[in-house]
């Protein structure tokens, strides 16, 4: 769902973090090797934090992914329990292991949270850098759309091939709405909930209304924060986002204001992460984050909507603590001691490492998976049990062994070539100088 492959300010996220503020560039020069591995270290560091980042879109989209395919074709963690009791067959033992998958939907909130930092980075740094800079909003637009519509229209069109083959295999599913023309063009619109249902089975496209919306009206904020600061404008969105949820989200109307909080949360990050200084944040935010996190999931019992706003106030926490400037280059230069790892540290990096590498390869095609999965699930369940509900769990493993290959070709043939066509409307690089204030 989010996008790092372009930011708002038609930088890509890898690269824009070399756009320092102007005060950095002014810092001393340090001296000979010592400074050329500094800095060094610290561009391997950035690049670990945006490797991050991906690692996290994959972790989400993979979670998401499993919370709709258990929901497909399996019977539920209450009706296994009460078929198979405490057994300790392989198939029980696999089945409870899944139990924290009930609350998959939390990487919705991630992905809010991810892409409000993506799309406003680029614009930050350059604030950053220049308070005068200004937004090309024709631009930004032309390359979102760019970016998404292509994959969209193709994902529609899968999803009417997929979907019309499920049809076929009576009883038909009941997560397969309306096919038709009308569903397919609110759903082209990002007009779900507004003006229609989501299109057929894919069902998870009304998140991907709410991030069009926020693209579409992320040029006013960005004027907002030219104006009153990043703080101001996310106090001013909190406030929408209450009176949305109690005027349209508690009639079942999903529209963008009731979730900007989520995604301006993510756009503060990056803006406050691009002012930063070498000050380190406090480490009780971990815990901060595991106390929204755990609140969120006990909110889920009451409701979907209020576990999603604790769960990005939990992530935004975290996300936040981990994006914490530890330049080497920077401290060096100012003659201060570099900032050692701990033991604990040293042995977590080598143990989760890996995993990260994993989850970013994920990352990088975890739009597609979310825009294709949900079909392919249906016409799996609708194809080999008739879309009747099954006690074993070994199926949805099956499935997930499906779905995402099938997304990394949809993003090798489709999406790539989206992401390479809004990179062509890339602005050319200004000259230095346009970043200082005049």
């Amino acid at each position: 769902m989010s996008d790092p492959a372009l930011d708002a300010a038609g930088s890509s996220l890898p690269l824009s973090s070399t756009l320092a503020p102007a005060k950095a560039a002014a810092a001393p020069p340090a001296r000979g090797v010592l400074h050329n591995e500094a800095h060094d270290e610290a561009r391997a560091e950035r690049a670990g934090k945006e490797h991050a980042i991906d690692a996290w879109r994959g972790f989400a989209a993979l979670l998401v992914a499993y919370f709709h395919c258990r929901q497909v074709v399996w019977v539920g963690m209450q009706a296994f329990h009460q078929s198979v009791g405490h057994s300790l067959s392989p198939n029980a033992l696999a089945a409870y292991l899944t139990f924290p998958i009930a609350w998959g939907s939390a990487g919705v909130p991630i992905f809010f949270v991810i892409s409000g930092y993506c799309i406003h980075r680029g614009g930050a740094l350059r604030l950053a850098g220049n308070p005068a800079y200004r937004l090309d909003t024709g631009n930004f637009w032309l390359r979102r759309f760019a970016r998404i519509y292509p994959v969209l229209l193709a994902a529609l069109v899968l999803t009417f091939a997929l979907d019309s083959l499920s049809l076929q295999f009576p009883p038909v599913s009941h997560k397969i709405r309306e096919i038709g023309l009308h569903a397919f063009l609110v759903n082209l619109f990002s007009l779900q909930s507004v003006a229609g249902k989501t299109y057929g089975s894919n069902g998870a496209l009304w998140t991907l209304s709410l991030e069009v919306q926020f693209y579409a009206i992320y040029p006013l904020l960005f004027a907002l924060r030219r104006r009153i600061g990043m703080t101001a404008v996310l106090a001013i969105v909190a406030a929408i986002n209450v009176v949305s949820a109690y005027v349209l989200e508690r009639h079942d109307i999903q529209f963008f204001t009731s979730y900007w909080f989520s995604w301006t949360l993510g756009a503060w990050i990056a803006d406050a992460r691009a002012r930063a200084t070498d000050a380190r944040a406090p480490g009780w935010l971990y815990g901060l984050a595991a106390a929204f996190v755990a609140a969120g999931c006990a909110a889920f019992h009451f409701g979907q909507y209020g576990a999603f706003q604790l769960w990005a106030l939990g992530f935004a926490v975290y996300l936040y603590k981990v994006l914490e400037p530890r330049d080497p280059a920077r401290r060096e230069a100012a003659g201060m001691p570099a900032l050692p790892r701990t033991s604990l540290q040293t042995l977590l990096h080598g143990v989760f490492r890996p995993l990260s590498r994993a989850l970013s390869f994920f990352g990088d095609f975890s739009f597609s998976l979310y825009l294709i999965h949900l079909p392919i699930f249906v016409l799996l369940s609708s194809w080999l049990f008739r879309s009747s509900l099954q006690m074993s769990i070994w199926p949805s493993f099956g499935y997930m062994l499906v779905a995402v290959p099938a997304a990394y070709l949809f993003y090798r043939l489709v999406e790539l070539p989206a992401m390479r066509w809004s990179a062509s409307f890339k602005p050319k690089t200004a000259p230095k100088t346009s970043l200082t204030p005049r």
